[in-house]
C-alpha cells in the first residue's frame, strides 16, 4: 500500500467493510444544523474508501401508508445500501390526547453488526447516538475497527471517544445533496 494517505487513515484495500447508516439520525442532525439534506452516497463513497464493501445497510423509519419516502428509499437502494424498514408505532398520548410516535433502529442495528462481525475489518457506523457506545466497543474487542460519520453538533462525545476514528458529515467531499435532488425523509421520532 503505497497511497500514504490511506496508511494515515487506517485504510487498507484488503479490510472488509460493513456501513451501517440511520438515516434518520443523520437527517434530523443535516436539517436542524445545516438546512441540507446528506448526500448518502457521498458518505458511502467515503465511508468505503477503496476498502472492500461487504454490506452497506441503511435503516429507515416510515409512517405507515406515506408513500412520500418512497424515493428516498428507492435512491439508497440504487446508490448500494440494503435497506430496512420500519414504521413508526404509537409510543403514548399525552392527557390532551397527541399522539407520540416511536421509530428507533438502535437494536436493529447492533444486531446486524454482530450479524456481520465474523466478516467484517472495519465497521463504519452513520450515527452519532451514545447508545451505540456498547456496540462499538464489544467489536473492538474483537479487533474489529470502528469509524463514526456523523454531525459533530450531534454525536456523543461517549461515542467519539470510543471509536477508532471519528468523522465529522459536512467535511466529507459533496456531503450535501444540491437542493433540486432533494427526497424527502419520513419523519421517525429520536
Amino acid at each position: 500500500m503505497n497511497d500514504p494517505f490511506n496508511r494515515i487513515l487506517g485504510h487498507n484495500p484488503n479490510q472488509r467493510v460493513g456501513v451501517f447508516v440511520d438515516t434518520q439520525n443523520l437527517y434530523h442532525s443535516a436539517r436542524d444544523y445545516y438546512g441540507q439534506n446528506v448526500n448518502f452516497e457521498s458518505l458511502l463513497r467515503f465511508a468505503v474508501g477503496g476498502r472492500q464493501l461487504v454490506r452497506a445497510t441503511a435503516y429507515v423509519v416510515e409512517r405507515e401508508n406515506d408513500t412520500s419516502a418512497w424515493p428516498f428509499i428507492y435512491k439508497l437502494s440504487t446508490i448500494g445500501f440494503r435497506v430496512r424498514r420500519m414504521h413508526l408505532t404509537l409510543k403514548e398520548t399525552t392527557d390532551d390526547g397527541r399522539p407520540i410516535y416511536e421509530g428507533n433502529w438502535d437494536m436493529g442495528i447492533a444486531a446486524d453488526m454482530v450479524r456481520l462481525m465474523h466478516t467484517l475489518d472495519v465497521v463504519v457506523l452513520g450515527s452519532g447516538d451514545g447508545d451505540f457506545v456498547e456496540i462499538v466497543e464489544v467489536l473492538m474487542e474483537r479487533g474489529i475497527r470502528v469509524e463514526v460519520i456523523a454531525f459533530k453538533e450531534t454525536t456523543s462525545q461517549k461515542l467519539i471517544d470510543a471509536v477508532d476514528r471519528f468523522i465529522h458529515l459536512p467535511e466529507i467531499e459533496n456531503a450535501f445533496v444540491p437542493s433540486k435532488e432533494r427526497h424527502p425523509i419520513p419523519r421517525g421520532e429520536q
